[in-house]
């Protein structure tokens, strides 16, 4: 299939998917938040990565591809400003809430779905494989979609451009780089696209190369 990405109208990222997935990315708030609504084209249904901040920009993005059909909304982690606009989108659309069941309590929703390691999100025919990214939060969770000509796994704050996420003790820090490794390196192509929770994305690729010094750093 042809990968597409165009400049979307109601955000400040691209968007990148092929016929089978549609993927739409929008930046909310000064700390830059990346929400992302992927659409199964065939069923209409949609599923939101992280209702941060803006509301109204989320809710237009959902709207802008789709018919309406957001059936969940899953929260990468339990900090705020992931989830501040998902009372709001909840109330508008009556979507289902999924998130790590370690940080299910912490959010202001009440949580349908407890997510754990190895379980499956479908949308549409679409399945996507739950992987738990332990460190940056007890509960982070990241996404990972598999379509047509394209692997790309939705890392939340547990995975960027040139390291993982801000870690509390050199534990945390421990336990989020060997998942990160054993869950994601070891697991998914080098061609595999990172779409993390703040900024741009990048490739497990370009970053594999930096692993050993992200461990001697220490961050």
């Amino acid at each position: 299939m042809t990968g597409l990405a165009h400049v979307d109208p109601h955000g400040t990222a691209l968007a990148i998917g092929d016929e089978a997935l549609q993927v739409h990315k929008v930046s909310v708030s000064d700390q830059d938040n990346n929400a992302y609504v992927l659409t199964d084209p065939a069923s209409g249904e949609q599923l939101l990565i992280d209702a941060a901040d803006d509301a109204e920009a989320v809710l237009a993005l959902v709207s802008a591809h789709g018919n309406g059909g957001l059936t969940a909304v899953l929260t990468t982690h339990q900090h705020w400003d992931h989830h501040r606009a998902l009372p709001e989108v909840v109330a508008a659309t009556g979507a289902q809430v999924l998130a790590g069941a370690e940080d299910a309590d912490a959010l202001p929703s009440p949580v349908d779905v407890r997510l754990a390691h190895g379980d499956t999100v479908t949308l549409g025919s679409h399945a996507f494989d739950v992987i738990a990214l332990r460190g940056h939060t007890p509960g982070s969770v990241a996404l990972a979609a598999r379509t047509g000509s394209a692997t790309m796994v939705f890392t939340g704050d547990s995975l960027f451009p040139g390291g993982v996420g801000k870690t509390e003790s050199p534990e945390d820090f421990t336990s989020l780089l060997d998942d990160v490794e054993t869950r994601l390196f070891a697991r998914y192509p080098d061609d595999t696209v990172v779409h993390p929770g703040h900024g741009d994305s990048t490739t497990l690729g370009a970053e594999r190369p930096a692993l050993e010094s992200w461990r001697t750093r220490g961050w």
